[in-house]
């Protein structure tokens, strides 16, 4: 059989084979079996539902993956392949949950942390030769600033170092970390692979067996194995990822230019905007610029607040990815008020983009008045 894409892919692998057996994986709701088959306890041996999941994703991947609890699981792993001491680079821009498990760690005596500009390609360059683990994030949440991820997985590293990206606001379908020469990919299942928001999971993925047998250990040993019914859930999600993300992608390209020429809004970050600093490097390294949006809205905090209060489609909520658009401001969350106070991030779904154009200009009038 020829090599066949990816969207093929996602439809037809992780299905039983056999003669007889179900058309889809079925959710294994099984702790342990009996004895004597390469299965004993399924926090240690998996099940069949999760390796659906692991097949689906690390292929994609163009490597191996292990399955998460939760996007926060699957980032602990990480961290959990850290001597103590080690010297931990994070973007200026990340995600509150690792930036949180990396102070709580350093916190700890655990390892030190330093942050870096996303953008600072040289400053992520020469940190190359003294991190443990670089942890990069791509395009990033919430600022959507854009790594040069060519050039910094690229660099020789400090031996035994880690190189990690979170690949979740791009998925695989637009960017493959591990072919760009990172160690480590990593996906908040719970996102766009899921789809639903219906789910917790998390996906590393790596190249080499060894690094994947020590998550899978990680995994054991802190019990961050993902649920049946989750699992279940992600493969049933996956199936369509790339429909949603293409007509996802679609409308926000489309989106990000009206918003850009509305007069409530200040500022508007997406990589596929020609005038976003990163637009070139996103460009040279993505096959398209999500669905992920942020911006500014004109009136500071309260008229952000007013904007959330009034759209009626869209959904005023937190997580992304998913088939509805939700939107929310991130600096009301504890330890992210060093964000722009007005900003907006906005997950962009699969609705029709006239009536979110309908909605969010309805909803930034009424914020004005």
């Amino acid at each position: 059989m020829h090599h066949i894409s990816p969207e093929s892919w996602l439809v037809s692998a992780g299905r039983p084979e056999e003669p007889g057996a179900p058309l889809n994986v079925p959710p294994v709701p099984a702790s342990n079996f009996l004895l004597g088959g390469e299965r004993e306890y399924s926090r240690g041996s998996g099940t069949p539902t999760w390796e659906a999941l692991e097949t689906i994703v690390g292929h994609l991947e163009e490597g191996g993956a292990v399955a998460f609890a939760s996007g926060m699981a699957a980032a602990a792993s990480v961290f959990d392949q850290l001597d103590t001491g080690a010297q931990v680079v994070l973007p200026d821009d990340c995600y509150h949950g690792v930036a949180e498990l990396a102070a709580d760690g350093e916190r700890k005596g655990r390892w030190r942390v330093a942050r870096i500009a996303v953008e600072d390609t040289a400053g992520w360059l020469a940190a190359a030769a003294e991190a443990d683990l670089l942890w990069l994030e791509s395009p990033t949440n919430p600022l959507l600033k854009v790594a040069d991820l060519k050039a910094i997985c690229a660099v020789p590293r400090k031996p035994g170092a880690l190189l990690a990206v979170d690949n979740t606001f791009a998925t695989p379908l637009i960017q493959k970390p591990l072919e760009l020469g990172a160690d480590i990919s990593m996906h908040s299942a719970s996102k766009f692979i899921g789809g639903h928001s219906d789910l917790l999971a998390g996906i590393v993925c790596a190249r080499d067996s060894e690094r994947l047998a020590a998550l899978r250990r990680s995994r054991t040993l802190a019990g961050a194995t993902p649920g049946t019914l989750e699992a279940w859930l992600a493969v049933r999600g996956a199936r369509t990822l790339a429909l949603r993300l293409e007509r996802a992608q679609q409308n926000a390209g489309r989106l990000a230019t009206w918003l850009q020429r509305h007069p409530r809004v200040e500022q508007v970050r997406y990589p596929g905007l020609p005038d976003h600093p990163g637009q070139a490097v996103a460009a040279g390294q993505m096959a398209g610029f999500g669905s992920m949006i942020s911006y500014d809205v004109a009136g500071g905090a309260d008229a952000a607040d007013a904007v959330c209060r009034n759209v009626r489609l869209i959904r005023h909520a937190s997580s992304l990815g998913a088939v509805e658009s939700t939107m929310e401001r991130r600096a009301a969350n504890a330890g992210q008020e060093h964000l722009p106070p007005s900003l907006l991030r906005l997950s962009v779904g699969i609705e029709s983009c006239t009536d979110l154009e309908a909605d969010l200009d309805q909803a930034l009038h009424a914020a004005s008045t």
